[in-house]
């Protein structure tokens, strides 16, 4: 059985999802509640395996409970249910710890869908327009870590500057070095990151967020 809470400031929501989760045998509700600081409450009391929870809610919502949350030592695995779509938002809380994104204007039966794909220790990334733009998001900033894993910061600080047209004089007279160590810094870079030439590390830096 799945245990799961459920979180909107609007009534009606809360009882069409408490009606929808009751037609699902495998489905528990333990918690409804109305505002972040209910939702906290519920993880900490009841210790639900999914919270469903909507991302906006007067007076704190769903980023800032997951704010709250992200030092705690916390087992419920978040979907977040939302009827806005913002990718700046929805990227934090996936940094903070969502493993599941559902769009309010989609079938019903795909909460349900995530919600055991996310109990089975999954991810649910919506795949409407949000859902896309979620994974190019995470996609990139995975490989913008990645890339900022192999430089060191004053050879991302180069990238950056190349990116931006710099050209090895401005950027030695920048950041108050030799010209013969920018030149050393960027083949380093060259070889670190397989690329060959100017204007192939500025397109990789843009495309991988270095920029």
């Amino acid at each position: 059985m799945i245990r799961v809470a459920i979180a909107d400031d609007h009534p009606i929501v809360l009882d069409g999802l408490e009606q929808l989760f009751r037609l699902e045998t495998d489905i528990d509700v333990v918690a409804r509640c109305r505002d972040a600081d209910e939702a906290h409450r519920a993880i900490r009391t009841q210790a639900p395996d999914v919270l469903v929870l909507d991302l906006l809610m007067p007076g704190g919502g769903g980023l800032e409970l997951l704010r709250a949350i992200a030092g705690e030592e916390v087992h419920t695995r978040i979907v977040l249910l939302t009827a806005a779509v913002d990718d700046d938002q929805l990227l934090e809380a996936i940094r903070l710890g969502a493993q599941g994104v559902v769009l309010k204007d989609m079938a019903p039966q795909l909460l349900v869908d995530a919600i055991r794909e996310v109990h089975r220790n999954g991810q649910w990334l919506e795949h409407g327009l949000g859902g896309r733009a979620l994974r190019r998001l995470l996609s990139r900033e995975e490989k913008s870590s990645q890339a900022a894993r192999l430089l060191s910061a004053r050879e991302r600080e180069i990238v950056r500057l190349v990116a931006n047209g710099y050209r090895n004089r401005a950027i030695a007279e920048r950041l108050a070095i030799s010209e013969g160590t920018v030149k050393v810094h960027v083949h380093n870079v060259y070889e670190k990151l397989d690329v060959n030439g100017r204007i192939e590390l500025a397109l990789y830096a843009r495309e991988n967020g270095l920029v």
